[in-house]
């Protein structure tokens, strides 16, 4: 049996959906398990591209059952769109392998109308979030008031829950931020509409998934967002709303911490972030423009452009540490081609005194120099390779640096962002 959680180890948008796509041609279950449709996986296949929100990326291969877990979070509108949208390219022939958790917890349209109110009041202090309705979605949960996947199959709970809700949310939403209160008659008579279309598809997952583990299937665990956007690991408040570090799978998904084998951590060859926050190794000059144009950095549910800077070991020791990495995915290597020198931050100086651990506050992060270590580079176009020996010797340098600077084997590249231009160096999901 093997059981793989797959998470990102930077700000997200490391390219999870590649690699998760990628390991899912041996995995019979993958399981999404936090976050929302702020979230978005892009994959290439044979030169078409797919840009998932809520469904898991191992929709493409037909040999998988795609399961989304009560961590999640679900706009239902978005979720019905997603569907119809990969049943007509053919990707879902059967509804029986995409399941949805009756007990995850539903976005609303005043959940998504707070979240935009909430960061326009912001201004220059704001987050940066996508306005999905995630965060305040979380906090309904959390609040023991929020309204399940569940409660949209059942007329007679569905009204009064909704009531329940919009009473506070248009006080906030009309008092507070001067916006339009929303009807509730309206969003009932959307939410049974799409109560009904999703039906077909909601299940008791943790159920599925538990008989899936006791047969010894292979279970793949796709995370979404990243171990700094986490919302007590990361770099609050510059987070997401949700637990994206690896051990949040146990929650999200309704697992014991018993059944997970491996846990592989997924990285940039170099580092993004989208939104507000530090980011020590972020590169302003030319170096960080042409990382950003080779790399097409911009996010896939937004569009928002991300900034660019360099590998920062400091980071990604922290993410191994809050993660419990048995492997390192790296993604885009193939970016830092034509680079004649590449800087890797090796450690920060923070009010004058060096350190190789990540600091416990914001502030802290923010008063962070990275000191760089310079790695030599390559001119060659690596998109071709498919094997870890030939690669320039400069790019393979690069990658056995960070292995012995985290201690992490790195045992997936990705050289492009087609599904085959990807360098395996172990099988993770052994028979």
């Amino acid at each position: 049996m093997t059981a793989l959680v797959a998470v990102g180890a930077q700000w997200g948008d490391e390219g999870k959906g590649k690699i998760v796509d990628w390991l899912a041609v041996s995995a019979e279950l993958v399981v999404r398990f936090q976050g929302g449709n702020n979230a978005g996986h892009t994959l290439i296949v044979d030169g078409k591209k797919t840009v998932l929100h809520l469904v898991p990326s191992g929709i493409l291969q037909q040999s998988s059952v795609n399961l989304i877990g009560p961590g999640v979070v679900v706009d239902p509108a978005v979720f019905v769109k997603e569907i119809a949208e990969v049943t007509e390219q053919g990707a879902l022939r059967d509804p029986a392998r995409l399941r949805v958790s009756g007990r995850a917890h539903v976005i609303t349209p005043w959940h998504i109308a707070l979240d935009k109110a909430r960061e326009e009041s912001r201004a220059a202090a704001a987050i940066g979030t996508t306005g999905r309705g995630i965060g305040p979605t979380y906090e309904d949960k959390v609040a023991r008031r929020g309204i399940r996947v569940a409660d949209l199959l059942d007329a007679e709970t569905l009204r009064p829950a909704l009531e329940r809700l919009a009473k506070d949310k248009n006080f906030e939403l009309s008092k507070v931020h001067e916006w339009p209160e929303i009807e509730v008659g309206a969003v009932y008579e959307e939410f049974l509409s799409l109560g009904k279309q999703l039906e077909p598809y909601v299940d008791h997952t943790g159920r599925i998934l538990d008989r899936a583990l006791r047969a010894g299937k292979h279970v793949l665990f796709e995370g979404a967002q990243g171990t700094f956007l986490d919302i007590d690991h990361g770099t609050y408040p510059y987070v997401t709303s949700s637990n994206v570090v690896a051990g949040a799978v146990c929650a999200g998904a309704g697992v014991g911490p018993t059944k997970i084998d491996q846990v592989l951590g997924i990285t940039k060859a170099y580092t993004t972030r989208v939104g507000g926050g530090p980011f020590p190794t972020e590169d302003d000059g030319p170096g960080g423009i042409a990382l950003g144009e080779r790399g097409k950095e911009f996010g896939a549910t937004t569009g928002r452009k991300r900034r660019c800077g360099w590998l920062d070991l400091v980071v990604l020791r922290e993410a191994v540490i809050v993660n419990g990495f048995t492997s390192l995915a790296v993604n885009k290597l193939d970016v830092l081609s034509g680079f004649d020198e590449i800087p890797l931050a090796v450690e920060w100086r923070i009010d004058g005194k060096l350190t190789q651990d990540f600091p416990m506050t914001l502030d802290e992060v923010a008063r962070a120099e990275p000191i760089y270590e310079t790695m030599p580079g390559w001119q060659e176009d690596i998109t071709g390779v498919r094997d870890f020996d030939a690669l320039p010797d400069n790019a393979r340098r690069y990658i056995e640096r960070i292995e012995t600077g985290l201690e992490v084997p790195v045992d997936l590249i990705s050289v492009g962002p087609g599904r085959d231009q990807t360098i395996c160096r172990k099988v993770l999901f052994s028979q």
